[in-house]
């Protein structure tokens, strides 16, 4: 993606203007990290990129920026720009074009998200982005209570980014947060949820919810459980501790996995039958929160006789041809019945014992 990204930029330069890989993928690229997250600024407006992409481009004009499809890797590319003013603390809806990067960069959220990358490959760092990654440390670009107030999903980011870079956040920019924190209840959930997933399922996850609880936006974010998180393993987990399904957006999947979590905290995650019922990874969530080694649990739910009803030797059809009846609500009953017993160990999942079990109990 790296080769790919350079022979985009020399293909707009090609045409007479200048272009850089910018933001996150520098970043990372710097940090050794892997990342397909590859934006591009330039001085070519969206109508002169549509020019140089013709068959290539989605635009989103709106925001002075367009996707570039090149060999299936999708490429943000944004013209340089000084944004005027903004919109309930989020969105920017004026802004000008201009033919300065640095004045472009400027406009950006954090200092480490400002390196740049040129055609062959180059380093340009205008704003001392490196310096920041040699501290590992968050600052914002310029005036970090401006900044938040320009854009509140930025507070977040800054966590997000503290999470899973490992890095701390600046005085400056801890104080700014506490300063502007409320504003984060203007946020839509979707977009909060997005941010606190990245966060939740980062590995440094304690340390980003040592940062929520420090800053004081457990609150804000409506997260009040937030102090009583017992598990830290598991996204969903994360979540179904919470106890937020009201408020933030979730698939009909996820509720349905939430509501399993909580049913079976009340319930023996060793149990045969629970683990039968619930499965493993449900299982494994709850005991982790009661704090249950779950290697146990997992040895529990492996020595399981069958993990399914599919896995009966025996169907509906064989019982009503054994019992010599018509097919009906019956065989419900003893498939049911049969299924908790192979589960339980009372009775061998063969053929033969499951036959000898039918007759002597449901024979008439």
């Amino acid at each position: 993606m790296h080769d790919i990204a350079l022979k985009l930029i020399k293909k707009i330069e090609e045409n007479g203007y200048v272009a850089y890989i910018v933001g996150g993928f520098v970043r990372d690229y710097l940090l050794k990290i892997p990342s397909s997250d590859i934006d591009i600024c330039t001085n070519a407006t969206p109508s002169q990129i549509r020019t140089i992409f013709p068959h290539s481009c989605l635009p989103n004009e709106a925001y002075g920026s367009i996707t570039v499809i090149l060999k299936n890797v999708h490429f943000e590319i944004t013209t340089f720009r000084r944004e005027i003013s903004y919109m309930n603390n989020r969105k920017p809806i004026e802004f000008e074009y201009i033919n300065d990067l640095y004045e472009d960069l400027k406009r950006r959220d954090f200092v480490i998200n400002t390196i740049c990358m040129d055609k062959d490959g180059n380093i340009i760092d205008l704003l001392n982005g490196q310096k920041d990654l040699k501290k590992r440390e968050i600052n914002t670009v310029g005036d970090s209570y401006h900044k938040f107030l320009e854009d509140s999903l930025r507070i977040l980011r800054a966590i997000r980014f503290a999470t899973i870079l490992n890095f701390s956040l600046s005085e400056d920019v801890k104080e700014s947060i506490r300063n502007t924190k409320q504003l984060v209840r203007n946020l839509s959930y979707h977009r909060k949820k997005e941010e606190l997933n990245k966060i939740f399922a980062s590995i440094n996850v304690r340390y980003g919810i040592k940062l929520l609880l420090e800053l004081g936006l457990d609150q804000e974010l409506e997260l009040n459980n937030l102090k009583n998180i017992k598990n830290f393993d598991d996204l969903m987990g994360i979540w179904t501790q919470l106890n937020v399904d009201s408020l933030y957006p979730f698939t009909k999947n996820e509720k349905e996995i939430m509501k399993q979590i909580r049913t079976v905290l009340n319930l023996d995650n060793l149990d045969p039958l629970v683990l039968y019922r619930y499965g493993l990874y449900v299982n494994s969530i709850a005991a982790s929160i009661k704090n249950i080694d779950k290697k146990i649990v997992t040895q529990k739910y492996n020595a399981l006789p069958i993990k399914s009803k599919n896995e009966i030797v025996i169907n509906g059809k064989d019982i009503s041809k054994l019992l010599d009846k018509k097919p009906g609500l019956f065989l419900k009953e003893i498939i049911n019945d049969i299924e908790e017993k192979i589960v339980t160990n009372q009775l061998l999942n063969e053929k033969s014992k499951i036959e000898n079990y039918i007759l002597e109990h449901y024979h008439e």
